[in-house]
């Protein structure tokens, strides 16, 4: 990885999570406290989230001759499938249950809420019984 996008990883991965500590997405229990539909703020950062990405991914291209650090604007190919579907039932389960996202998680630990470490350590786990056992070579 060149110097240059080293530095812009960097700053992107510190801003993404400065903002979701400070949306109160690293407490877990603001997080459940959304999925029970008892405050709905989350809401607000998480369509905030959607807005960006889709405005980045539609619109940079057509503005842009070429990205930042790239020749070119890359292809994001992706199907909705039984796979996909399972994976997300899978994923959302856990979040529900844990009230933890891996990217909040890992933020989190960055205010020292350490327990976050558990539900961290259970992602971690589950990306790698997939990967190892169910991942497509």
């Amino acid at each position: 990885m060149k110097k240059s996008s080293l530095f812009f990883v960097v700053v992107s991965g510190a801003l993404f999570g400065f903002g979701l500590s400070y949306s109160s997405m690293i407490r877990p229990e603001v997080v459940l406290s959304f999925l029970r539909f008892q405050d709905l703020g989350l809401l607000m950062v998480l369509g905030s989230g959607v807005l960006v990405t889709l405005l980045a991914y539609k619109l940079a291209p057509m503005v842009m001759r070429k990205p930042v650090l790239e020749n070119s604007f890359g292809k994001h190919p992706s199907e909705l499938n039984r796979d996909t579907i399972v994976g997300s039932a899978i994923f959302g389960i856990g979040w529900g249950l844990a009230g933890v996202c891996p990217g909040p998680g890992i933020a989190g630990l960055g205010t020292g809420n350490w327990p976050l470490l558990i539900a961290l350590a259970g992602i971690f786990a589950g990306a790698y019984v997939q990967g190892r056992w169910f991942g497509k070579a």
